[in-house]
């Protein structure tokens, strides 16, 4: 099924990052890094497949990764220099490779390369089950020499990234955040791909599920999983799968009350004493009932006024008959939703076990 991710970074120099060894990385090419005199080179098993889409204004040479970076690099004077910005995108399985690197490539141009930006696009497909792209863009506005200042404007684009934000303003009037854009983006090709599966930027709370969301494994705890070996992001997945399993079934047990408690109330309706014939034979019975003194005289008497009685009320004995076998009905429906309480208490138990035992620093 389609997942969304998107998650953003700044690379920057304060955390001791490179463009240029990012940009290696990503595209699985060999730079030079000019500024350390390093070969930035990282082998990978599938070659990714990259792009570098550039605005109209924008020299012929800035198509060049080695040469992009390097001079990103070298403009940056600071030692805690904000280098690149960068987004990490699962793209959906649900369509071919054509079809993802499509959507990839109209979402980057439309939402970044025209505003003056430069995206450098790396498809990542190493696992059939995780196609996902990363997305280098600059910072700085275009000039005749190259890279002008830094636009601040791009950065209201950004501002409801779910991760790190600093270099990110609070908020922009009027702008879709880049996590809901990406969600339009993906289910219009999904739509036009004819595949029934969506995604949302909405997180679980505000989509009103009780369930945790599991987190992305990322390439080193991918790996290690793959291996068979136990990762700390596998682990919390693990916990999370097993804690929303117990909150699943707790939600099938409150439907199920709701489904009997439902038609319990039908069938209270369909057996109530509300016409005035049913009435007056329950007070004709009462009254029997309350007499001080029988004699056998009177029994006989009784007796044979019954039986006549009953010739002439066959019917309404047949009615009460019917009345009766509803009791049953509904008291087994309040049986049955007693059960399901009790069920549903065992299970919300169960929830707050599991709860307490999840590492709050790992939620």
């Amino acid at each position: 099924m389609a997942i969304y991710h998107l998650s953003m970074q700044i690379i920057s120099r304060s955390k001791g990052q490179s463009a240029v060894a990012a940009a290696a990385y990503r595209s699985g090419e060999k730079l030079h890094d000019e500024r350390t005199d390093e070969q930035k080179f990282y082998s990978r098993h599938v070659q990714p497949e990259t792009m570098i889409l550039t605005p109209k204004n924008a020299p012929e040479w800035m198509k060049d990764r080695n040469r992009l970076w390097n001079e990103i690099e070298q403009v940056e004077k600071r030692k805690d220099s904000q280098l690149a910005r960068e987004l990490n995108i699962a793209l959906p399985i649900e369509l071919n490779h054509d079809q993802q690197k499509e959507l990839i490539q109209s979402f980057a141009q439309n939402e970044f390369v025209q505003k003056g930006m430069i995206a450098d696009i790396a498809i990542h497909r190493d696992d059939t089950n995780n196609p996902h792209a990363h997305i280098m863009l600059t910072m700085r506005d275009l000039d005749q020499n190259g890279f002008g200042k830094k636009n601040r404007d791009w950065n209201a684009d950004f501002a409801n990234a779910k991760e790190n934000n600093r270099g990110y303003v609070k908020n922009s009037e009027g702008c879709l955040s880049i996590r809901e854009q990406w969600a339009n983006y993906a289910n219009q090709a999904l739509e036009q791909a004819q595949s029934k599966e969506r995604i949302t930027h909405l997180s679980h709370e505000n989509r009103g599920l009780e369930v945790l969301p599991t987190i992305h494994l990322g390439h080193v705890a991918h790996d290690m999983e793959k291996k068979g070996k136990q990762s700390e992001r596998g682990q919390i997945n693990r916990e999370r799968q097993k804690y929303n399993q117990a909150v699943i079934d707790l939600q099938a047990y409150r439907r199920q009350k709701e489904a009997h408690v439902k038609k319990m109330k039908e069938k209270e309706k369909q057996f109530s004493f509300s016409t005035d014939i049913e009435k007056t034979y329950i007070q004709k019975a009462a009254s029997l009932l309350n007499q001080k003194v029988i004699s056998l005289d009177d029994i006989l008497k009784r007796q044979e006024e019954l039986r006549k009685m009953s010739d002439r009320h066959v019917p309404i004995e047949r009615h009460f008959h019917v009345q009766q076998q509803q009791f049953l009905n509904v008291s087994n429906y309040y049986d049955r939703v007693r059960d399901l309480n009790r069920e549903i208490k065992q299970n919300e138990e169960k929830v707050e076990e599991l709860k307490g035992s999840l590492n709050p620093f790992k939620l």
